[in-house]
């Protein structure tokens, strides 16, 4: 069988074929000898021969190796006599032994012009294309192939045709600037291109040698028109084109990447050396650094192994790598971390408790619990630090105690803001497999704060998000577990930390939105709002020397007239904390300021009638109005910003009996108006009506300031008692308010955020408050001074409510209801 010896590129203007004897030069065909191949008679019958991996074109000569016997004895025969021969391709190169039908129907006719035996003993025939033909079907099998065939007429284009000489001229430019981009074609090749005159012949030259299947090849063979054969070498020949500027575009910036990279290699190596000579590799003096510093270090064995190898690592890297940065970055971490690094805890109790003094007025239990902690800890000599949450309103020194702790203890202080905080990395850190990785916050604060027992502010614990990115508030179940938090496992450390002697300090407004499990885990300590006595004190004390100092006024240049400061908490702050009376506060000095800076003539104290020159007139403030109209009670609110009294009104007008509810309820707060009214119904006879009476009339329950929401179970005993007050037309005792939750068996149950409601009851001027029985522990467990002045009225029945709340004296006016 035979086989293409070469076809990568094309045949030049001649081919050369040599023996040991001779040299032959075989010309290209010119117009005049394509014509007078196409004038000589097909024959009827051809020896066939088999071409495994190439197709011959009419014209085109190529030289073939012969090494089967078969295919040898045809090839000698042939070349004997009249040396034609017909040549097919096979459908399958892979077939060794080719059937009749394994053979294409349309082959060339060709002319055998050399036959040379090769040093290595294989033969090898050079042929040349004539004309195609097709094959009817095959004569003879042995001792080689021989077939009846016919002619394969070809349809060509008119002389003159400007299309198709445009076509011709096409696929010319084409080849050459394929020629000229491959790198593997010789450039004298394009001059065999230009000098073939014959446009038939220049189809078959190129389809030839072009880079294609040998299935490709055969399809172009067998399209008998010549102008549709040149359409399809010219789409292949443009695909080509493109595919080869790609390939040089891609291999151009390759080489132009590849010539930089070497070039920074031998510039980084010059100055490596430069460095030597000057006295030695800055990374290896840094890394030698990095051990002398280790080799002080008070960590574990097993954390002395781990930088050891992480060292050598680095020590291995070629220092312009990408991945040297991100290793070096994570040795000096684990360098600069405290392992067992601890600041010595202060433990004279007396000066602890002066410091806490000093810096906060009243929060006794809190300082009360720091102090047990300390004498713990004095007595045992060690201990795991506590889990404390400080759970109060905004502006009441959450925060600003956790600095103070940190002094009194004598440990250093480091604060966390975990508002809005919804990554669960910013924990537990990224790992260092990730761009950017870096450690968590934690981890990162420790880095800072330089010692493992520093005292941890948590600050608005409350606030911690969560969402695709993971959820924060189980990674920090384990960090403030005592159990657990001796081994914490920080991503990018791929270390365990023991963080067992920090002292964690959380603070929260709220309780309700702070996971179970991360609650439980902490000892909750209340931080209640400021009476207006210790707001005072609190004035007098921190905020006013430290705004003073802050601004530049001598104390001798500002001075408080009497009840000044009572004028501004009572008539222009509302809140349970004083960050709006240090606004007030500020207010006056920099108007004060002002004065001293303009040169202007002032009195050194200021008096309460310059408060509505300075602040304009004071905000309007909830306060007691009276009981003059029926159905009006107060209630008692409890809200993030510390506590609120609340109007309850009700209003009947006849009707059938429909209930209104309006002010920006929700829904606890419409089902305890509803159980209130169908309690009344039900126990009419207590308020001296009949039962049908609620039938002739509406009943409309308001709570005033509609834009605010409100909701909650705690205004239901206020709400029977309205709608008791407003049926009776009787009022409603004085100075009176209340707080507690109903059912529908007449019980009243117990309500929380009892010392906020309190104090917000004593700001507006209430005098007594109706609470259930189960609340009088939350009263007893109140300093007197907030409770000063107060009276207090336990019940557990609904009746006993509205039997002390409700006068027999009636409203002016009163309805006649009947």
């Amino acid at each position: 069988m035979s086989e293409i010896l070469m076809n990568d590129s094309p045949l030049f203007s001649s081919e050369v074929i040599e023996n040991e004897h001779e040299t032959e030069l075989i010309p290209l065909i010119t117009a005049e000898d394509e014509e007078l191949m196409n004038a000589e008679k097909t024959p009827a019958e051809l020896p066939i021969l088999p071409l495994r991996n190439t197709v011959l074109f009419p014209g085109v000569v190529i030289p073939i190796t012969v090494g089967r016997d078969r295919s040898i004895r045809l090839i000698q025969e042939v070349y004997r006599g009249n040396r034609t021969l017909g040549v097919l391709s096979q459908k399958d190169s892979s077939i060794e032994e080719p059937r009749a039908e394994d053979l294409n129907k349309v082959g060339t006719i060709a002319t055998i012009i050399r036959m040379l035996r090769m040093p290595d003993g294989s033969t090898t025939a050079v042929i040349q294309g004539k004309k195609r033909f097709e094959m009817i079907e095959m004569a003879q099998s042995d001792p080689y192939f021989t077939a009846k065939v016919k002619e394969f007429e070809e349809l060509r284009p008119e002389k003159g045709d400007k299309t198709f000489e445009a076509l011709v001229s096409s696929l010319k430019d084409l080849s050459i600037n394929i020629i000229k981009a491959s790198p593997h074609i010789p450039s004298e090749a394009s001059f065999a291109i230009k000098n073939i005159d014959s446009p038939s012949f220049l189809v078959n030259f190129i389809s030839s040698n072009m880079n294609a299947e040998v299935a490709e090849k055969q399809r172009m063979l067998e399209v008998a028109d010549l102008r549709d054969r040149a359409n399809m070498l010219l789409a292949h020949l443009t695909k080509e084109l493109q595919m080869l500027e790609m390939k040089n575009e891609i291999q151009s910036k390759v080489r132009t990447e590849v010539d930089k990279q070497q070039r920074e290699y031998f510039l980084h190596q010059q100055i490596k050396t430069i460095q030597d000579e000057l006295g030695g590799n800055p990374v290896e003096m840094e890394i030698e650094e990095m051990r002398e510093k280790a080799a002080k270090k008070k960590w574990t064995v097993k954390t002395g192994e781990l930088f050891e190898k992480e060292l050598g690592k680095l020590q291995r890297m070629n220092p312009q790598g990408a991945e040297f940065s991100v290793q070096f970055s994570y040795v000096q971490l684990l360098l600069e971390l405290p392992w067992g690094e601890y600041t010595k805890d202060n433990f004279d109790l007396k000066a602890a408790q002066k410091i806490l003094d000093r810096d906060h007025f009243g929060l006794e239990k809190v300082k009360e619990r720091l102090i047990e902690h300390l004498a713990v800890l004095k007595l045992k000599g060690d201990m795991k630090a506590p889990i404390i949450c400080l759970f109060g309103p905004p502006g009441v020194g959450k925060t600003s105690l956790g600095k103070s702790m940190a002094e009194a203890l004598g440990r250093k202080y480091v604060r966390m803001s975990l508002g809005g905080l919804h990554d669960e990395a910013e924990i537990r850190g990224h790992r260092k497999t990730y761009i950017g990785a870096m450690p968590g916050r934690l981890i990162q604060s420790l880095k800072k704060a330089g010692t493992s027992n520093p005292l941890f502010v948590l600050d608005e614990i409350d606030k911690v998000g969560k969402d695709f990115h993971g959820d924060p508030a189980s990674a920090l179940l384990e960090v403030l577990d005592p159990e657990q938090n001796h081994a914490f496992y920080d991503n990018y450390v791929e270390m365990e930390y023991d963080l067992s002697r920090v002292m964690f300090v959380a603070t929260a407004n709220s309780l309700s939105t702070i996971h179970p499990a991360l609650r439980d885990r902490m000892e909750v300590i209340e931080v209640n709002g400021y009476t207006l006595e210790e707001k005072i004190q609190i004035a007098l004390r921190h905020l006013l020397p430290k705004l003073l100092k802050d601004s530049g006024i001598k104390p001798k240049q500002f001075k408080l007239g009497e009840g000044l400061l009572e004028a501004i908490v009572e008539n222009y702050t509302d809140e349970s904390g004083v960050r709006t009376l240090e606004k007030r506060i500020a207010k006056l000095v920099r108007y004060r300021a002002k004065q001293i800076a303009l040169k202007e003539k002032f009195s050194t104290t200021l008096q309460v009638a310059d408060l509505v020159k300075i602040y304009g007139p004071s905000h309007a403030r909830d306060k007691y109005q009276g009981n003059n109209v029926a159905g009006v009670v107060i209630g008692l609110a409890w809200t993030p910003t510390g506590g609120d009294i609340l109007f309850l009104e009700t209003s009947i007008t006849k009707g059938e009996g429909k209930l209104t509810l309006t002010g920006n309820l929700g829904d606890v707060m419409k089902e305890s108006a509803m159980i209130a009214l169908e309690y009344l119904k039900a126990h009419s006879n207590i308020i001296g009506l009949q039962q049908d009476v609620f039938k002739r009339w509406n009943v409309h329950i308001h709570v005033p300031e509609g834009a605010t929401p409100k909701d909650g179970p705690s205004a239901g005993i206020a709400m029977i008692t309205s709608i008791a007050s407003a049926f009776t037309q009787q009022k409603v005792r004085k100075y009176l308010a209340m707080t507690g939750e109903i059912t529908l068996r007449g019980r009243v149950l117990p309500v929380g955020g009892i010392k906020e409601k309190i104090l917000a009851a004593k700001r507006a001027g209430i005098k007594e408050i109706i609470l259930s029985q189960d609340n009088r522990k939350d009263i007893e467990e109140i300093d007197a001074r907030y409770v000063k002045g107060m009276r207090f009225h336990y019940v557990s029945e609904m009746i006993d409510v509205v039997k002390h709340a409700l006068l027999k004296e009636k409203v002016e006016h009163a309805l006649q209801v009947a």
